[in-house]
């Protein structure tokens, strides 16, 4: 039996209100939107993400059985260079996979998750990872500034307890102008509200349900749960009304709390509903872009073994305010800041180097001794323990899912960051290994000796004269 065995997804730290952005820019829409938005932080973008949601959805699964890795995305950092390569060597997967990028529309997400599905069931036995992301971003005063937020949602497709299973899927495609970006384009254009609302929302999705519940003699009434993403709450819910389903069948689209997270959105809003699913459960899911992906799975009894992730709901639980739009502009590149002649002195890592260093910079991979089992980062040839000192008996440790303790800290006035201060720490990994590292996700006066971290793919610098993101593993303190 082929179906999702595991997921996973992640939400930023950071919320903003949207009464903080409509008072900032006194925005130009065509009403104010209800609630708060989710914010990736100054070093966060889609790849960042991604690699955050797979960690949540790989707890407590040997890595080493995934065979591929797809990434599904509309914002990926680079014009030409796989961000599933990226990924693959953050989580430290093995180099022997395939990897692939999914892009282009906002449906790429369950687009990569029927393609993982076709895989796993070509070749028995395979596992597959897919993780959507996106970090979209309107100009400011405009509508999509307001409704954009950002999120990644992660699943493993397999054959080994199977908790949802795909009982059957309908497509549509069609060149529907609503949203587009060029090459050239820094932020999204669209179309009038009323276009993409009444021709695009209203019309497609009832099309690709109704195309579903036809093709394989279903009613609506069959699902527990029927996912669908719309940008307007009034639509949300007629949409619903004209299916006939009843308002506990739709599945809440956390708008008024994430926002729109593009291809990540109702993969997002999928993993909210296995988070309360009970076996036997029909699961229906919609995306919308260029068309629709409509999927509908049904719940297995190992759906409660699966319970043991941050998910969405862990992760809405886990939050701070953004109160500041000036901040949050700087942030989102809406403003230039000048950080010194420090800041212009960017010192990135050698492309070479950073090939033959890849584990240690981007997979956070030391050495672990096998003659004493004392942990190192980075990776050593000989055995730090006083009364060890065994040469060449070193084997690969990954330190990036290890949590810690923050041993001491401090913060840099002087360091260029759009964060100010930069904050440092030195981090006693649980099981043996310390390191310093930078930390994200916090302020220096919330800080304290002995509190509990955990590390982070965070995005270290952008090296604009080069066009080249550098990565690597930061500290936060624990979410949980």
């Amino acid at each position: 039996m082929i179906g999702i065995t595991s997921y996973g997804a992640y939400v930023p730290l950071l919320r903003i209100s949207r009464e903080t952005i409509s008072a900032a820019t006194g925005w130009l829409g065509s009403g104010k939107l209800p609630g708060e938005k989710a914010v990736a932080n100054y070093d966060e973008d889609s790849l960042t993400m991604a690699v955050a949601a797979a960690v949540d959805c790989l707890e407590g699964t040997d890595r080493g059985r995934v065979n591929e890795l797809y990434f599904a995305t509309t914002t990926s950092p680079y014009r030409e260079r796989q961000g599933a390569g990226i990924i693959a060597t953050a989580l430290d997967l093995p180099p022997d996979i395939r990897t692939g990028d999914f892009a282009n529309s906002t449906k790429c997400g369950t687009t990569a998750l029927l393609a993982a599905i076709d895989s796993a069931k070509a070749e028995p036995g395979k596992n597959v990872l897919v993780s959507a992301s996106d970090r979209r971003q309107g100009k400011a005063g405009g509508n999509q500034e307001q409704s954009c937020g950002d999120g990644a949602a992660s699943f493993l497709v397999g054959d080994g307890d199977v908790i949802a299973t795909l009982q059957g899927s309908y497509s549509l495609s069609y060149d529907f102008v609503d949203y587009w970006r060029t090459e050239s384009d820094t932020y999204d254009r669209s179309w009038e509200d009323r276009w993409i609302r009444d021709a695009g929302y209203s019309k497609f999705i009832p099309e690709a349900i109704s195309g579903l519940l036809k093709k394989h003699s279903l009613d609506i009434n069959d699902f527990a749960k029927v996912i669908y993403p719309c940008l307007y709450p009034r639509e949300h819910a007629a949409i619903g009304k004209k299916l006939g389903a009843e308002p506990a069948q739709i599945q809440d689209q956390v708008f008024t709390l994430v926002g729109d997270t593009g291809s990540a959105y109702p993969l997002m809003m999928f993993v909210a509903a296995l988070e309360e699913a009970k076996p036997g459960d029909r699961i229906l899911v919609v995306s919308y872009g260029n068309g629709c992906d409509a999927m509908f799975f049904e719940v297995t009894a190992a759906i409660e073994k699966a319970r043991d992730r941050r998910g969405i709901s862990r992760h809405l639980a886990s939050r701070e305010e953004l109160a500041s739009y000036e901040k949050y502009a700087v942030f989102r590149d809406l403003l230039a800041v000048d950080t010194g002649r420090r800041g212009e002195d960017v010192s990135p890592t050698q492309i070479s180097t950073l090939w033959r260093e890849r584990r240690v910079v981007l997979g956070l991979c030391g050495s672990k001794c096998k003659a004493c089992g004392t942990p190192q980062y980075p990776r050593q040839v000989i055995c730090a323990n006083p009364s060890c000192g065994a040469v060449g008996q070193m084997e690969s440790y990954r330190f990036s899912d290890k949590k810690g303790q923050l041993l001491t800290y401090t913060g840099d006035a002087l360091a260029p960051t759009p964060n100010p201060p930069a904050v440092y720490g030195v981090v006693a990994f649980d099981g043996g290994g310390r390191y310093t590292f930078d930390l994200t996700d916090c302020d220096l006066e919330s800080l304290r000796v002995k509190m509990p971290v955990e590390m982070s793919f965070r995005r270290k610098y952008r090296d604009t004269l080069r066009g080249i993101h550098g990565y690597c593993w930061k500290a936060t303190p624990g979410r949980d």
